[in-house]
């Protein structure tokens, strides 16, 4: 990875499922590198996600874009669902027609059923 102005291009990264927690932290990592990062997600407006209690979880992948932005690098915002193949073939295609290239994926995107994360007894 190279740092921008260096006289190198700055490596170009997908991080998918980066509106928030780890995938964002990722985003604002590759970003303090100088690298142009394209975040997917699904949340655009705060509190439109929840989690598992049904609370509102903040970030949006228009808000990481900016905050990577502000961290050195160039954000993309890519509204993405990735369980649609379609969507996920969309961004690769924007990504190779924007850059022509990519350097860096990191899949970070993950759904938790909810079944998975309720409350049940032990069973011995």
């Amino acid at each position: 990875m190279s740092q921008a102005g260096a006289g190198v291009t700055p490596e170009i990264a997908i991080v998918t499922g980066a509106s928030r927690g780890a995938g964002r932290g990722i985003a604002l990592g590759l970003a303090a590198r100088g690298m142009t990062v394209y975040i997917t997600g699904r949340s655009t407006r705060e509190g439109e996600a929840r989690g598992w209690d049904g609370t509102p979880l903040p970030g949006t992948v228009h808000g990481a874009a900016a905050e990577i932005d502000c961290a050195g690098g160039k954000g993309i915002a890519v509204v993405c669902d990735h369980s649609d193949d379609a969507q996920t073939a969309a961004l690769f295609q924007q990504v190779q027609e924007e850059q022509g290239r990519l350097g860096i994926l990191v899949n970070n995107a993950a759904f938790i059923h909810s079944q998975l994360i309720e409350q049940k007894p032990l069973a011995w």
